[in-house]
C-alpha cells in the first residue's frame, strides 16, 4: 500500500516562538493514520525533535562535510533530529540555479544519510500554456531521481510553478493525469507522489481523492495549525 502524506514546508519562516502552532499540528497527527511531515527552518528542528510528527530539512549540501560555508549537510539535519529532506524545490532551481544533476546528487547524499529524499518537480506557466508540461516532467524526473530510489528513500513532489502561493491550480482532471504520468515513470510504482501549488482546505478534499494523488506538499496554509489540520484532516477522510 502506498504511503499517505501531509508534508508541510515552512520555508524561511519561523522562530521558536511559533513551535506552538508545530506542537498543535504534532497533537493532532496522533490521532491519524496518515503521515504528517513538518519541513521546519533548520534552528528549529532541534528544538522540535520531541513532538510526535515526522521532521525534516528544506534542502541539503550534496558533500557530508567540508568548506562550505553556510551550507547544511544531510547527516548534519539526520544529527538534529531530521527523518527527511526537501530537494529540488522550484525556488531552489530558479533562485539558486539549482539543476537536475544538482538536485540528484543532493537526492543521493540525504538517502545515504538514513533520509528520506522529498524531490520536487514541476512546470512554469510559460510550459504549461505551452503544452509542455509532460516535457518537462519527464525530464525533470529523469534528471534528479537518484539510481535505485524506492518508496522507503524517496518521495516525489509535483509542484506546478506557477500555482505555488498563487491561489491557483490545475483542474482535477490535469493534477490526476499528470500523477499518473509521473507514476508510470518511477522506478517504484509504489513511491509517493504529492501534489503542491496553493493547496488549501478549501481544495484539498478534491485533490486528495484523485487516484494518483497520495498526499500533499503544502506550502503556506502549512504555517498554520488552523489551516493545516483541515487538510490532514482530508487527506485521511480520502483514504
Amino acid at each position: 500500500m502506498r504511503r499517505r502524506i501531509a508534508a508541510g514546508n515552512w520555508k524561511m519562516n519561523g522562530v521558536s516562538a511559533d513551535l506552538r502552532e508545530a506542537r498543535a499540528i504534532a497533537q493532532a497527527a496522533q490521532g491519524l493514520a496518515v503521515e504528517t511531515l513538518l519541513g521546519l527552518p533548520a534552528t528549529l528542528i532541534m528544538a522540535a525533535r520531541d513532538m510526535s510528527v515526522t521532521l525534516g530539512g528544506q534542502d541539503c549540501h550534496a558533500e557530508p562535510k567540508g568548506a562550505f560555508t553556510g551550507d547544511l549537510s544531510a547527516p548534519m539535519l539526520a544529527d538534529a533530529g531530521a527523518q527527511f529532506v526537501i530537494v529540488g524545490h522550484s525556488e531552489r532551481r530558479a533562485l539558486h540555479g539549482e539543476t537536475d544533476a544538482a538536485v540528484a546528487a543532493k537526492a543521493r547524499a540525504a538517502q545515504a544519510a538514513g533520509l528520506t529524499a522529498v524531490i520536487c518537480i514541476g512546470e512554469t506557466e510559460a510550459q504549461y500554456r505551452g503544452g509542455a508540461t509532460l516535457e518537462v516532467l519527464a525530464a525533470q524526473l529523469s534528471g534528479s531521481l537518484p539510481a535505485g530510489a524506492t518508496a522507503e528513500s524517496t518521495i516525489v513532489a509535483y509542484e506546478p510553478v506557477w500555482a505555488i502561493g498563487t491561489g491557483l491550480t490545475p483542474t482535477p482532471d490535469e493534477i490526476q493525469a499528470v500523477h499518473a504520468f509521473i507514476r508510470d515513470r518511477l522506478p517504484d510504482r509504489d513511491i509517493a507522489v504529492l501534489y503542491g501549488g496553493s493547496v488549501s482546505p478549501a481544495n484539498a478534499a478534491t485533490i486528495f481523492s484523485l487516484a494518483d494523488v497520495d498526499g500533499g506538499l503544502v506550502g503556506g496554509a502549512s504555517l498554520k495549525a488552523e489551516t493545516f489540520i483541515p487538510i490532514m484532516q482530508a487527506l485521511e477522510d480520502a483514504r
